[in-house]
């Protein structure tokens, strides 16, 4: 256990993997008024038995108002209406714990801009029936990104690899944010000692689950550029990315040097 963190071991293999649960599929939304009619209804056609959560920061677009329209017609769509922009990390915890509170089994993050396909989610699924996380991957054999320009896929790839390296895990896209978890996985994660916000958050909660010893699983997706909206990458959500990883890298390292690991690796299949 690394008790800094705050996570808990995960539980002995063998035959733990039970019964997935009800899925809610949680999307996050800051003014994505074109998309999100759109998104929700492939997601319902995709996995018609899934919940899905639209956590929405007070968009000045009026997606929030949309999103109370599909509800209002859907008793599987929810929203969750959120003061204002305090970025990804902050409306996913958000999200988690909504789903925990109403015992979801299997808790999903999933973009609102078409980016991560909703047609994919199957298979995520699917993995996840012999796994506690599973994350759609752009840069394991299979994966692949859509109308990117050149430079956007080298700071995505340089991104995970510098994360790799760094944290010293044996995943390809340690950034992406189309994931699937079991419940008893954010659970161990501490959530409550999470405080990175953007695309750091991602690297966060990943690097937390395979410290706990999880079992993560990467599946290979199709990345579609967005065709409607702005991209909420920023030169800050950069940064910060950049010097928690930095910070997080260095303090395992000195770690390392200074006293025996503190658990056994987490197990990361293909």
């Amino acid at each position: 256990m690394n008790e800094g963190d705050g996570v808990s071991e995960a539980p002995e293999r063998g035959s733990r993997f039970g019964p997935l649960g009800t899925a809610l599929v949680i999307i996050p939304t800051y003014d994505e008024a074109e998309n999100i009619k759109s998104i929700v209804g492939r997601v319902r056609e995709s996995v018609p038995e899934a919940h899905i959560l639209v956590a929405d920061d007070n968009s000045p677009d009026g997606t929030g108002k949309l999103a109370d329209e599909l509800a209002v017609v859907d008793d599987q769509v929810h929203v969750l209406h959120r003061t204002g922009k305090e970025g990804l990390g902050a409306a996913y915890l958000a999200g988690f714990r909504w789903g925990l509170e109403r015992d979801y089994g299997v808790l999903i993050e999933m973009d609102a801009d078409g980016s991560h396909q909703p047609e994919e989610l199957p298979r995520l699924l699917t993995a996840l029936g012999s796994a506690d996380l599973v994350l759609g991957s752009r840069w394991v054999p299979g994966g692949r990104v859509v109308n990117w320009p050149k430079y956007r896929e080298m700071i995505s790839r340089g991104g995970s690899t510098y994360s790799r390296v760094l944290l010293d895990m044996p995943l390809k896209d340690i950034t992406g944010g189309f994931r699937a978890f079991r419940r008893e996985t954010l659970e161990g994660l501490g959530l409550n000692q999470v405080a990175s916000q953007g695309y750091c958050f991602q690297v966060d909660l990943a690097r937390r689950a395979v410290r706990a010893g999880y079992q993560v699983v990467e599946v290979p997706i199709t990345f579609v550029e967005r065709v409607y909206g702005d991209s909420k990458m920023s030169r800050d959500i950069f940064v910060e990315a950049l010097w928690r990883v930095t910070a997080w890298g260095v303090t395992e390292r000195f770690g390392k040097l200074l006293g025996p690991p503190g658990s056994d690796r987490g197990t990361v299949g293909k």
